[in-house]
């Protein structure tokens, strides 16, 4: 699976297997294997909803984040997600360094969170990857609160083997926990503001996070292998 995975060369590679209760799924970078994928979970439910037929209308995948249901909404599909409140957390100065600016809050969870002051700031981030390749987590998150959505944000994670990811869902469940806190909202339109970018909608339902969003197939084939 990860020499597949490197072969893509995608920021995550999807693989699933039926099991008892559903699906079972794995995710990897072309370089790791990560324990939580929003987007490739979500093409995967497309996958089985669409192309393989599926039936019902909730899928539920086991994984190494435990039980994940996705199910359908007309035309979105809604991810279950555990939900990962980040913590308030010391600036790491490798991080202002990569950002070449100081962040007005940073949290972590298995993500650094940096909120920025404005929106123009996230969208005109260019950090340096080789400083950020020496960040002590997963990646890091950025977002600032935005006029035409309830937030915005983008991920990096050089260190993962992903410069940066165009659509991030596990990133969200750091982000809506934050917002919810900051904002007494529960329900948010966001998007995320990388160069392919991406329009997600969120819920914080307790201790668990709802993230919408839509698929499209673009390409069918098939992987050879040499034994």
């Amino acid at each position: 699976m990860q020499s597949i995975a490197a072969e893509n060369n995608l920021s995550e590679t999807a693989f699933f297997v039926p099991d008892a209760d559903g699906f079972h799924i794995r995710w990897f970078t072309p370089t790791t294997e990560v324990a939580l994928c929003g987007h490739a979970t979500l093409a995967s439910a497309f996958v089985l909803f669409n192309i393989l037929n599926y039936e019902g209308d909730t899928i539920v995948f086991s994984s190494k984040s435990g039980p994940l249901p996705v199910s359908r909404d007309g035309d979105r599909l809604v991810l279950d997600f555990p939900s990962q409140p980040p913590e308030p957390c010391a600036t790491p100065t490798a991080i202002v360094e990569a950002f070449g600016i100081e962040p007005k809050e940073c949290l972590r969870a298995v993500d650094y969170v940096l909120i920025f002051d404005s929106a123009e700031q996230v969208r005109s981030a260019d950090p340096n990857m080789e400083i950020l390749r020496n960040v002590d987590c997963r990646g890091v998150i950025i977002s600032a609160a935005a006029d035409d959505y309830d937030f915005v944000a983008r991920f990096f994670a050089p260190n993962a083997g992903i410069a940066e990811d165009p659509v991030t869902g596990s990133a969200y469940t750091k982000l809506v926990p934050y917002w919810a806190k900051k904002t007494g909202k529960t329900t948010f339109h966001v998007k995320q503001v990388s160069s392919r970018g991406g329009e997600l909608f969120c819920e914080l339902a307790g201790d668990r996070v709802l993230i919408a969003g839509t698929a499209v197939k673009y390409l069918e084939g098939f992987v050879e292998i040499d034994t």
